[in-house]
């Protein structure tokens, strides 16, 4: 009754009032309704509670003792026990015979209920327990990483299962199936762990290509709660978890067909709100309920829609930022204080050192979703161009974006007219990425502060590589580099030691500054990110890996042919290739 100035909780209200399973109770009225008659109470929650529990478990024990390249892709809604058949089969594919059996998943707690059964499982075979590792009586080894270090230490595993697949990068879930020999990915389809429909979407062209001989299983019956229990239905409605993208028609979309229009999620019908949020999640693989109550209550949210024959097809959901006193500005930049919200201007501000990010306003977008049907139309570009004409018209400083970095995403929004401003040192816990920010100035004062940024990551880009992206995908990291500024011209002594050990008559180590430095030149990185030995450059001299570490990845046999590729490839810059 009192929700009227929070649409979100408006919107809940109207779904309860309008449900015939909610039962309203006056205690203002003498008599009050008669309540329904339950079924009796089922069994209490057990393992194996169904048919369709148990089959799984067969046939994930029959995947872990099989052959390779078989991948298994299970889906299933909360509560169906599809964590707890993970552990169990992972426990008695140990007790016969599997070596290791590795586990990733987007945070630890993705994992408690996978080994709370595997421990229930091995039970007297099991040797050494410890909260993300169990050792079986027989030496067989389950264990637990993030999926960014599962990459990066390469462990020899048999079998690996990732749980909550749908809230992981699909780049980084391609480098999973092809790195071990056995990969089991389950999903939640819907609910807080991300949308397992979005995933099976972005995912299934990979399984198709790279191991055409792939399955799925799907669990449909619940194992917490009763076959069509009521609440389940209606905590769907609520959080719109069971949220549907449009169908595609079978006509074929053109740009000239689309419509771009600010819109208002919290002013529409449950049918248009429900089509938007589903291409969201389709589109996006971490999706909460609370982005919903976010982008519904939010009085800075700012989104567009666009429609075609009055299906919509894209949404643009943005956030405006900043617009902070000087002395607050000051405060965050210093790290004194941190503001709920604010994201990219607080985080320009105080990474970037830059207080005037935090003072100016900003647009920042928070999420762009598209169709399948409608992608590669140049639907997002203009949703993007919308929001840039909105914010210029309004006065902002500068449109702006945060993502986890992929070659693919950065390739969009640079199309879009936004550069690189700050990339963060650490990858996401949960994702395995690197952060990225974008800005386009829209303001003279909003240009000067991403040329600012710009110039100053530039600046520190030789020190920071080897220090905190000595991991990062070399075709992103070429991509990142690409993108900014040149802040170093060559002189006279440094293309006398670019000759020389280009000529072979000065070292690697020696000549190792002038190199980082060449790359700053103008094109050097671009040239390079298509140059077939930009991965030996750019772990070289880029990011500082050993010898050995080059020769492990399988960049060169040693040493010796890796100095003489870079070589090479600085005699071809020399010659004129590039001009430098």
């Amino acid at each position: 009754e009192h929700a009227t100035h929070h649409p979100f909780a408006a919107r809940q209200a109207s779904v309860l009032a309008a449900s015939p399973d909610i039962v309203r109770i006056d205690t203002r009225q003498p008599a009050w309704p008669t309540l329904p008659t339950l079924p009796e109470t089922g069994a209490p929650f057990q393992v194996a509670a169904t048919a369709e529990q148990t089959a799984l478990i067969d046939r994930l024990l029959k995947f872990a003792l099989g052959r390779r390249r078989r991948p298994l892709v299970i889906t299933a809604d909360r509560g169906r026990g599809k964590s707890a058949a993970l552990g169990i089969a992972a426990a008695k594919s140990l007790q016969a015979g599997r070596g290791t059996v590795m586990v990733t998943a987007p945070v630890p707690e993705n994992v408690e209920t996978l080994f709370q059964h595997a421990r229930a499982t091995l039970d007297a075979d099991l040797a050494e327990d410890h909260e993300h590792e169990l050792i079986a009586s027989n030496g067989g080894r389950l264990g637990y990483l993030p999926i960014a270090e599962l990459l990066s230490a390469r462990p020899e595993a048999e079998v690996v299962l990732v749980d909550e697949a749908a809230a992981l990068p699909p780049q980084m879930l391609r480098e999973v199936l092809l790195g071990w020999p056995r990969v089991a990915f389950a999903s939640t389809v819907h609910g807080y762990e991300g949308s397992g429909r979005g995933f099976d979407l972005r995912f299934r062209n990979v399984l198709d290509s790279e191991t055409p001989q792939w399955r799925a299983q799907r669990l449909e019956q619940p194992i917490r709660w009763c076959r069509h229990d009521p609440l389940e239905a209606i905590v769907c409605r609520l959080f719109l978890l069971d949220a549907e993208a449009p169908a595609s028609g079978s006509e074929r979309i053109t740009l000239d067909d689309v419509m771009i229009e600010p819109w208002n999620p919290a002013q529409v019908s449950d049918a248009e709100l429900e089509a938007a949020f589903g291409l969201l999640v389709n589109a996006h693989y971490r999706t909460r309920p609370s982005d919903l109550r976010q982008w519904l209550d939010d009085p800075a949210a700012r989104s567009w829609r666009a429609t075609c024959n009055g299906v919509t097809v894209g949404v643009l959901w943005c956030s405006e930022e900043g617009g902070l006193p000087e002395s607050l500005a000051l405060d965050v930049t210093q790290g004194r204080r941190r503001l709920r919200g604010h994201l990219l201007a607080q985080s320009l501000a105080n990474h970037g050192g830059f207080p005037e990010a935090a003072s100016q306003r900003l647009l920042r977008v928070v999420r762009i979703a598209v169709a399948e049907p409608a992608r590669r139309l140049g639907i997002g570009k203009q949703l993007v161009a919308a929001a840039r004409d909105w914010a210029r018209a309004e006065g902002l400083d500068s449109l702006g974006t945060s993502f986890g970095g992929e070659p693919g995403l950065l390739a969009f929004w640079q199309s879009c007219g936004l550069a690189l401003v700050r990339l963060g040192l650490n990858r996401e816990a949960s994702t395995g990425e690197y952060p990225v920010q974008m800005l386009c100035g829209q303001s003279e004062a909003g240009r000067a502060l991403a040329q600012g940024l710009r110039r100053r990551l530039s600046q520190h880009w030789p020190v920071m590589t080897p220090l905190h992206w000595s991991d990062m995908p070399v075709p992103l990291l070429l991509a990142l580099r690409a993108d900014l500024p040149t802040v170093i011209q060559l002189d006279v002594d440094d293309r006398r030691d670019l000759t020389n050990f280009a000529d072979g008559h000065r070292g690697f180590e020696l000549t190792l500054p002038v190199l980082r430095s060449l790359e700053a030149c103008p094109g050097m990185a671009r040239a390079l990110a298509e140059h077939p030995d930009a991965g030996v450059w750019a772990r070289a001299v880029s990011q500082g890996w050993s010898w050995p570490a080059i020769q492990q990845a399988g960049l060169c046999q040693g040493r010796a042919e890796c100095e003489n590729r870079l070589r090479a490839l600085v005699r071809e810059l020399l010659a004129g290739a590039l001009e430098l």
